[in-house]
């Protein structure tokens, strides 16, 4: 598909920097604009050349690591969901910004020089035989600030918390609602919408980069994590705990909105014994990461399997991920 060294952009982009301690966490976007690394992470779209004259969408993820330190991952075909899937080649590097600037070598040995200026990436070989400009894009989810259909059960909206147990006032923040926190019993069968915020924490690594996660069921956690730009396991956004990885990593930037939209079966007991599984689909940012799965057992953390009606819990994990707008309709 790539055929020329106009289209050497592909190679360029993560190298995973090692774990290091806890770092700041910023759950406020106008206290981390303070930070001039948050205006150049994000996602960038632009297009290439082939020596045909055929244009090829490319999309790069942009991974602030602290520090001017960056990490970037080039994807053929666009952003995940929107023209780039799971198999498909990427391309992962790393540098350091110093006055907009970043030098990347690719494993071919070829230098990319990168540029960062008003919303958008400019990168040209050494050479000067490519040369383009990508910018930078926010996307929303499609279902973001979703209303509940009529008959619809409000569990969070702002307001109303007597569908929360324990005391919910002490995590309550000024845009949402902080993790930590159980919902009473629900249906068994329902859809879920809900809506979560991940932290600032560009100096964290792995599981100490705004952790949290939604137990369906109380059972079967759907992992939330700031896993912008990395492989999408199963320990990582949108992948149920040490069961499945999400088809595609769906995961944004940190503090942008995401949502989860899920339709969820609890597993069917008669006489204490169960006699079918739980099943569940999730939409990560409107895009289907699990297609009616099904669980042969739950996931650590939180309760085993077993007869409902049992609430939903926003598990707390040490960091401070907020949620909002969460309701469900009974099937």
């Amino acid at each position: 598909m790539f055929r020329n060294a106009r289209l050497l952009l592909i190679p360029l982009l993560i190298g995973g920097l090692a774990c290091t301690a806890a770092s700041k966490e910023i759950i406020d976007p106008e206290e981390a604009k303070a930070d001039p690394d948050f205006a150049i992470q994000g996602e960038y779209v632009g297009e290439l050349t082939d020596a045909d004259g055929q244009k090829h969408k490319v999309g790069c993820q942009v991974i602030a690591r602290g520090g001017g330190q960056f990490e970037m991952l080039a994807l053929p075909g666009g952003l995940p969901g929107d023209g780039w899937k799971r198999g498909d080649k990427s391309f992962r590097n790393q540098g350091k910004l110093e006055n907009g600037s970043m030098t990347v070598t690719s494993d071919e040995g070829i230098t990319y020089n990168l540029k960062f200026a008003d919303g958008t990436m400019n990168v040209r070989t050494a050479d000067g035989r490519m040369d383009v400009t990508l910018k930078r894009v926010e996307r929303k989810s499609p279902t973001l600030g979703a209303k509940p259909p009529e008959g619809a059960l409000v569990i969070f909206d702002g307001k109303k918390l007597d569908m929360l147990e324990g005391d919910v006032k002490s995590h309550l923040a000024k845009d949402g609602l902080v993790s930590g926190v159980t919902t009473k019993a629900l249906p068994n069968d329902y859809t879920l919408h809900l809506e979560f915020r991940l932290s600032w924490m560009p100096e964290a690594r792995g599981q100490g980069r705004s952790n949290s996660g939604v137990y369906l069921y109380d059972c079967y956690e759907c992992q939330v994590l700031d896993s912008f730009g990395l492989e999408g396991y199963d320990n990582e956004c949108g992948g149920f705990y040490q069961v499945r990885k999400p088809d595609v990593n769906m995961c944004l930037p940190p503090l942008v909105w995401q949502t989860y939209d899920v339709d969820f079966t609890a597993p069917k007991y008669e006489d204490g014994k169960k006699v079918a599984n739980a099943r569940v689909t999730v939409r990560h940012n409107g895009v289907v990461i699990h297609d009616d799965i099904e669980f042969k057992s739950g996931t650590p953390g939180r309760q085993g399997e077993g007869p409902g009606p049992r609430g939903i819990h926003l598990q707390g994990h040490g960091n401070m991920v907020l949620y909002r707008n969460i309701w469900v309709q009974a099937k």
